[in-house]
């Protein structure tokens, strides 16, 4: 079978390995699409590379069928249709013993930790795997991961009907959580300097501003009746987008830390002060929210046509990579790697 290496300086290597069978506890996957995400990117520039080294699988935004079952798997089926939810914890550290295991303190990704989709069979543990729903599109399902990711941020943010949220940063994950929050009856409004990303919002519906050409929170007073937003996402990582966090939130505004900041960020704590502001970290993700997901995309909440800009072969996963690298244009790229 195909597998596409990870071996340094932004190559990959196309091989033929051997599919193994999986273990008692595990399901083999025939691998449909894997995503390409920001954390790939960032391994594909070399920054994980004293993690991941120079010989490794990637990739863990997929979907798929079940191809083989182990000894001690039960609920699945050959040909059933999946989703991986890539995590591994430890089990036996503070946070899996108080029920959070998604953020273990030891947690391993699988497609990074260990060999991921970008290989036409794929062996997970059982545990990781969601049955999808009849009928549902393997290359939506493929964005089952970054849903979920925008699932849990919602959720934790406690987004209710009719708030007003503002999400500062239009890329991927910014626009699923967009959607997603309109989907829970709130009035959405994405901050992007990227023209092309505020087309792709405008043409999903949201009420979109550039910093550029506007003072957004003073917009947002405005267009809330000097309120501010309920909820406010940071998913740009930069220093403009903590600024703006606390400057456009409400009175005890939600204020949800998406991005990964590479550099720590001054923040208004006055503001957190004198507005009683609430900061809310959120990572990756939980079943439920994987559950959501699925469910989301199956009812055809998530536009998976206009999040999905590009498809290409196994054969050409460096190319795929160096044309996402910097593209102002694309949202979600995908692998087509079996079949």
């Amino acid at each position: 079978m195909k597998a596409a290496f990870y071996t340094g300086n932004k190559t990959f290597e196309i091989r033929d390995i051997e599919a193994k069978a999986p273990a008692a506890d595990e399901v083999a996957i025939k691998v449909a699409y894997n995503g390409i995400c920001g954390t790939d990117m960032h391994a594909y520039h070399g920054a994980m590379d004293a993690r991941i080294g120079h010989n490794r699988i990637i990739g863990h935004e997929m979907s798929g069928t079940v191809a083989a079952l182990g000894a001690s798997v039960s609920g699945l089926a050959i040909g059933d249709a999946v989703a991986v939810r890539p995590l591994r914890p430890c089990g036996n550290c503070p946070a899996c013993n108080g029920g959070i295991s998604h953020i273990c303190h030891n947690l391993k990704f699988l497609g990074l930790d260990s060999d991921g989709a970008l290989q036409e069979q794929w062996n997970v543990p059982a545990y990781a795997v969601h049955k999808l729903p009849a009928g549902i599109s393997l290359e939506h399902a493929a964005l089952a991961e970054p849903v979920a990711v925008a699932c849990h941020d919602v959720r934790l943010g406690r987004v209710k009907a009719g708030e007003d949220v503002l999400i500062i940063g239009g890329g991927p994950i910014g626009i699923l959580i967009g959607m997603v929050a309109k989907q829970a009856g709130a009035k959405v409004t994405i901050s992007e300097v990227n023209p092309h990303r505020l087309a792709i919002a405008e043409k999903l519906g949201f009420a979109t501003l550039n910093p550029k050409d506007a003072d957004v929170a003073a917009t947002i007073m405005t267009k809330t009746g000097k309120k501010g937003a309920d909820v406010v996402f940071e998913v740009s990582g930069t220093q403009a987008g903590t600024s703006l966090m606390t400057e456009a939130a409400a009175s005890r505004g939600r204020i949800v830390m998406v991005a990964i900041h590479t550099k720590k960020p001054e923040v208004d704590l006055f503001r957190f002060f004198w507005r009683e502001l609430e900061l809310i970290g959120v990572r990756v993700y939980e079943k439920e929210d994987f559950d959501q997901a699925i469910d989301l995309i199956a009812s055809g909440a998530i536009d998976g046509d206009t999040m999905i800009t590009d498809i290409r072969g196994i054969d050409e996963t460096g190319e795929a990579f160096a044309a996402l690298d910097g593209n102002a244009t694309a949202m979600k790229s995908l692998i087509r790697v079996a079949g």
